[in-house]
């Protein structure tokens, strides 16, 4: 089964008409995207691009041979151009089942939001599933094709707007890493190229310039998504929303806070209720500093938040800040905890996102205990730092790959 791309951007497509913002100012070349359309096989066409003959022409297809137009957004969704010679488009009820003279069968999927998934099996058995933009399959409880369908082959959804869709689909079977997702429904809410790229696949997911086709199936270049990532920035950079955003399309995620609580520091509560707003609905949360357990045990991805709190924790339970202390076995005891945690870092077998503080560019602390927790700090970031397959540093919200 084949596919061609004949759009891969958002309704109003990329850039937006009269759209002054930086994404669409740079939205140019492979980047520039018409409204989502699929071409399959050059007989089913799923959804319609503006001058979808024009656009097929491009990529070296006809839609001459069209036997079936199917449209996924919602009757009030945006306005489509029905361009003569094809049939005439529908809508399929949910649940609903057709086959087509090309031997294609598509079946109608329920979403969470208005609008119609489809999935789509090919005459050599290949599965595809296609979602409208901002929705996600309800009810799933198994693979979406039924039980004992196995994944999709390839999954085309949208990754950036929708990442607990990705997600539902990930924890019901229905996507594995053998699966191909990509990210269609583009908009301008992520700035092309570079890191439109990197946001998706941090996701396990890929875009395409519009015009590609491809083979349902025959992709084989997965991205490859790191076990171990260790996400660096200063106060308030947005490091802890880029350690979520990798992890927020997959599910059963363990959020590990190391801060705990604090009675009567109101701004506390005010910074831990908005990290809860933020987090999925489906992720755990583990308010803890007892890391190496966690690390050494089996189970879902673990986001911890931050390591420069749980060195806090292990400062205090070796009595670091008082010097005597400190040279008196302290900055051994010290050590050792770090080893540990290193090691359980190293060793882990599940999926880390790991958040610290990069104190380096600051001003040289007043006190000699100050001075001595930024040290121990540093030292901390290099060696886990040298543990993990992926390094980013995030300034102003942006995220720089440093491995």
């Amino acid at each position: 089964m084949e596919i061609t791309l004949l759009g891969t951007g958002a309704p109003e497509g990329l850039p937006r008409p009269d759209c002054p913002c930086a994404s669409c100012a740079t939205a140019s070349g492979d980047e520039a995207r018409a409204a989502t359309a699929l071409l399959v096989d050059g007989a089913v066409l799923l959804d319609l691009t503006p001058g979808p003959a024009f656009a097929a022409a491009r990529a070296g297809r006809s839609i001459a041979g069209v036997r079936q137009v199917l449209l996924s957004h919602p009757h009030d969704g945006p306005a489509v151009e029905f361009p003569a010679g094809l049939p005439a488009p529908v809508r399929v009820p949910d649940g609903r089942e057709l086959s087509v003279i090309s031997g294609h069968r598509v079946r109608a999927v329920a979403l969470d939001a208005p609008g119609t998934g489809y999935e789509v099996t090919g005459p050599e058995g290949e599965r595809l599933l296609y979602l409208p933009p901002g929705t996600a399959p309800a009810g799933l409880s198994a693979p979406a094709g039924g039980p004992g369908s196995g994944p999709y082959d390839m999954v085309l959804l949208d990754v950036l707007g929708r990442p607990d869709a990705l997600a539902r689909l990930r924890g019901a079977g229905a996507v594995t890493a053998t699966t191909d997702v990509l990210g269609v429904h583009v908009d301008h809410d992520v700035p092309p190229g570079p890191e439109l790229h990197r946001r998706l696949a941090a996701a396990g997911a890929r875009a395409v310039p519009d015009g590609t086709s491809l083979v349902v199936g025959d992709y084989h270049a997965v991205p490859d998504l790191p076990r171990r990532t260790l996400v660096l920035g200063g106060a308030r950079s947005g490091k802890s929303v880029e350690a979520e955003r990798r992890l927020e399309s997959f599910p059963d995620v363990l959020y590990v806070a190391t801060g705990g609580t604090r009675e009567g520091d109101a701004d506390w509560a005010a910074r831990v209720a908005l990290h809860r707003e933020r987090r999925p609905g489906s992720w755990r949360t583990a308010e803890t500093c007892d890391l190496v357990p966690l690390l050494t045990a089996d189970g879902p991805p673990l986001l911890i938040d931050c390591l420069a709190l749980w060195l806090t924790d292990a400062m205090d339970s070796v009595g670091a800040w008082s010097d005597a202390t400190w040279h008196d076995g302290g900055e051994e005891a010290l050590a050792a905890r770090v080893a540990e945690l290193v090691a359980a870092v190293r060793g882990t077998r599940r999926t880390v996102v790991a958040v610290s503080n990069e104190v380096g560019s600051g001003v040289v602390p007043a006190t000699a205990s100050g001075r001595r927790f930024r040290d121990a700090l540093g030292r901390l970031n290099v060696a886990l730092g040298a543990q993990c397959e992926q390094v980013v540093l995030v300034v102003a919200g942006q995220a720089l790959p440093l491995r």
